[in-house]
C-alpha cells in the first residue's frame, strides 16, 4: 500500500511515516522533509496557492492530510488565526483541486479535522453526530471538513478524524507541560472541571490506518480515547506518574493573560466519545489515562 502524507513533519505525520513502508510526503520544502524524515519520497507543495503536482499520486492508494498551521504554537492574533484557517480550507481544498484532475485516483482519503468541532460543551457526552458549535475553531473544524467530503463527488471515500489532545514521548502536549511538572509547579487549569478528549500518538496512527483498510469506515469518527478526563483528573493522574505534587493552579484570568485568545481553547471542555470506532471494531492501544502518561514520559 503507498500512502501519500500532507503535514508529515509534525508530531502525528513523524510517527506515521515510521510505520509506513514506501510513503510518499507533500512539503512546502522537500528538502527539509527529507532531512527531517529520512528516506521518503519528497514532493514540493505550497498548499495555499496551487493543487499538488499529479505525479505525487502515481501508485497512491490513500492520503492522509493533516496539514495545517500549529494551533498552539504562537500567541494568537489577527496573522496568527488567518494562518490557522487558510492552511487547513485553501490546503483541503487545493488538495481535492488536485484529486479532481487525476484519471486514475486514490481509494481513500483520510482529512483530519478536530474536537475544536464541538466547542465548549460542558458535561455533554460528544458522538460524532453532535451538532458544531459557533466559535473561531468550529468554523474552521466545519469547513475543513466540508471542503475534505468533496472528494465524496469523485468517488473517494473520506474519513474525517476529530483529534483530540496528542499524548505521546517527544511532542503533544505532554511535552508542553513536563517541565513545570517535573519542578512541581504543575496544577490544574481553572476550576479543573472541563473536559479533556485526549489520546495518545500511537493510537492516532493505528486509528489513520485502521480507517484507510475498513472501507465501511466514513465521515467524522472522534480521534478520541474511550475514557476522557476532567483537568483536574488529568493534572492528579500526570502528577502520580512524575511522582510530584500538583498544587499551583492557574486560574482562569491568568491563563488568558498569559496566552491570550488560546487560553479559551484550553479552559473549553469536551466530553468526546469515539463511537463510530468502537463500533467499528478499533482495538485501542491506550484506553486509559495513566497507561497513555506512562508512555508518554
Amino acid at each position: 500500500m503507498r500512502v501519500l502524507i500532507t503535514g508529515a513533519t509534525g508530531f502525528i505525520g513523524q510517527e506515521l511515516v515510521k510505520r509506513l513502508e514506501r510513503p510518499v510526503v507533500l512539503s512546502r520544502s522537500a528538502e527539509s522533509a527529507r532531512a527531517k524524515l529520512g528516506n521518503v519520497t519528497a514532493i514540493r507543495w505550497d498548499a495555499e496557492k496551487e493543487p499538488p503536482p499529479a505525479a505525487a499520486f502515481d501508485g497512491v492508494d490513500a492520503v492522509v492530510h493533516l496539514a495545517g498551521e500549529p494551533v498552539a504554537e504562537g500567541r494568537w492574533n489577527a496573522e496568527k488565526k488567518r494562518r490557522i484557517r487558510d492552511s487547513r480550507i485553501l490546503g483541503t481544498r487545493n488538495l481535492v483541486r488536485g484529486l479532481e484532475q487525476l484519471t486514475t485516483r486514490p481509494r481513500v482519503l483520510i482529512s483530519a479535522s478536530a474536537v475544536g468541532y464541538y466547542g465548549s460543551r460542558g458535561d455533554d457526552v460528544l458522538y460524532e453526530d453532535a451538532a458544531a458549535a459557533s466559535d473561531f475553531l468550529a468554523d474552521i473544524c466545519r469547513d475543513w471538513e466540508a471542503e475534505s467530503q468533496r472528494a465524496r463527488d469523485l468517488g473517494i471515500r473520506v474519513v474525517n478524524p476529530r483529534i483530540g489532545i496528542v499524548l505521546g514521548k517527544g511532542g503533544g502536549a505532554v511535552a508542553k507541560m513536563l517541565l513545570p511538572f517535573k519542578l512541581g509547579l504543575g496544577g490544574r487549569l481553572g476550576d479543573g472541571h472541563q473536559w479533556m478528549p485526549w489520546v495518545h500518538v500511537d493510537d492516532i496512527v493505528g486509528l489513520i490506518l485502521f480507517a484507510i483498510e475498513r472501507e465501511n469506515l466514513q465521515g467524522a469518527a472522534n480521534a478520541t480515547a474511550p475514557h476522557p478526563v476532567t483537568n483536574r483528573e488529568f493534572t492528579r493522574v500526570l502528577a502520580h506518574v512524575l511522582h510530584r505534587p500538583a498544587i499551583f493552579p492557574v486560574p482562569a484570568f491568568a491563563l488568558k493573560l498569559a496566552i491570550g485568545e488560546f487560553g479559551d481553547i484550553l479552559l473549553a471542555s469536551q466530553r468526546a466519545l469515539p463511537r463510530v470506532l468502537l463500533d467499528a471494531g478499533y482495538p485501542f492501544k491506550y484506553p486509559t489515562l495513566e497507561e497513555a502518561l506512562r508512555a508518554s514520559v
